[in-house]
């Protein structure tokens, strides 16, 4: 049974969806602020986490970069209906997903759960090596599904399960072109809708984690109008 965190300070919502997760079979704790939410995951992280981005005490930006510190369970923000700065600024800080409020409880379930597939999926519990769970080394990027371990030119890099996902589908087929609608089948349950906006943003967040280890870090070429391809040196 999959544990799932809910921080928001609005009790309705917190009530309505927690009778929704338990009456689809997940455990789930409720927070009503980052900081009682960060006070809980220092003694044990859940297996993902819902945040609110509006909350007192702790905002959910805030949050989610005290919890990037410790950890990469997929997060999914709950965002206002006009606030695509927040939607943008918090991909780019490493959340996996956002969902606008208000929002169909069934859309927020199926994006729950396509989230923990693909992290079942990264974290190699297929029985047998597939070219998604053997090692792969594309010149200086070596990428173990298993371990859900990237190195560039043998330094760590920390990615979310989408990040992986998405330099993982890149550099299986170096010089060939993706376009955002296959980078969305990666990612993405095939019942849940993303925009442009949202790959962009996991991409602009990839590069710039990329380039925290190398500045000069230039793999990833954006074709635009079609999408993205991995360039090996």
């Amino acid at each position: 049974m999959s544990k799932i965190a809910l921080v928001d300070d609005d009790r309705n919502i917190l009530t309505s969806v927690s009778m929704t997760l338990e009456a689809e079979g997940f455990e789930v704790e409720t927070y009503n602020d980052g900081q009682a939410a960060l006070d809980a995951f220092t003694k044990k992280m859940p297996d993902m986490a819902v945040f609110d981005i509006k909350m007192p005490r702790m905002d959910g930006m805030d949050l989610l970069q005290r919890v990037r510190q410790k950890s990469k369970m997929p997060v999914i923000f709950l965002t206002s209906k006009d606030d695509e700065i927040d939607e943008v600024l918090g991909l780019r800080m490493g959340a996996d997903d956002y969902v606008k409020k208000p929002f169909s409880q069934r859309l927020l379930v199926e994006r729950i759960r396509a989230l923990l597939r693909r992290q079942e999926a990264v974290a190699g519990d297929a029985v047998g090596e597939t070219e998604e769970t053997k090692l792969m080394t594309r010149g200086s990027l070596t990428m173990d599904p298993l371990r859900h371990a990237v190195t560039w030119k043998g330094l760590d890099v920390s990615l979310t399960v989408t990040e992986f996902l998405l330099l993982q589908a890149l550099a299986q087929r170096p010089g060939f072109v993706k376009s955002r609608d296959q980078l969305m089948d990666v990612a993405y349950d095939d019942q849940v809708y993303v925009d442009d906006r949202t790959i962009d943003s996991h991409i602009k967040r990839l590069r710039k984690k990329m380039r925290s280890v190398d500045p000069e870090f230039s793999a990833i070429e954006t074709l635009y109008g079609i999408g993205y391809r991995y360039n090996e040196e």
